[in-house]
């Protein structure tokens, strides 16, 4: 059953099988097997909890409630709900794991698409002070 923020979505049934690039300007549910890379600059990507996914993936909003092995690119949120299985890095400017998501890699929280400059100047700071 497809997720309620999702309603309205397009969406790739669980029996069908993708290999390749996946492009859009809408929302899209992903609940079957897709291979290669998904592109969603301006909408919410949903993969579902049926998915088996292994793509580098950029969207406005990524929602995983299933599988997912590759990178995530967001420009808004990702949320990693129960029971999702992520193996990739996360990058965002807000991320939710909910209890009972499995999640390895790393993550790079940004904002508008730029890491903040303290970042880059913060471990020299620390070591020098020490």
């Amino acid at each position: 059953m497809p997720p309620s923020d999702a309603t309205g979505a397009a969406s790739i049934g669980k029996s069908v099988q993708i290999r390749g690039e996946v492009k859009g300007s809408e929302d899209l549910l992903v609940d079957g097997l897709v291979e290669g890379t998904i592109t969603l600059t301006e909408s919410r990507l949903t993969i579902g909890p049926n998915a088996r996914v292994k793509a580098n993936v950029s969207a406005r909003d990524v929602v995983i409630l299933g599988a997912l092995v590759g990178d995530i690119t967001a420009t808004g949120r990702v949320e990693l709900r129960s029971g999702a299985n992520i193996l990739g890095d996360v990058k965002a400017a807000r991320l939710s794991i909910e209890e009972n998501a499995i999640f390895s890699g790393k993550v790079d929280l940004v904002q508008n698409g730029a890491a903040p400059a303290a970042a880059t100047t913060q471990p020299g700071a620390l070591q020098g002070a020490s």
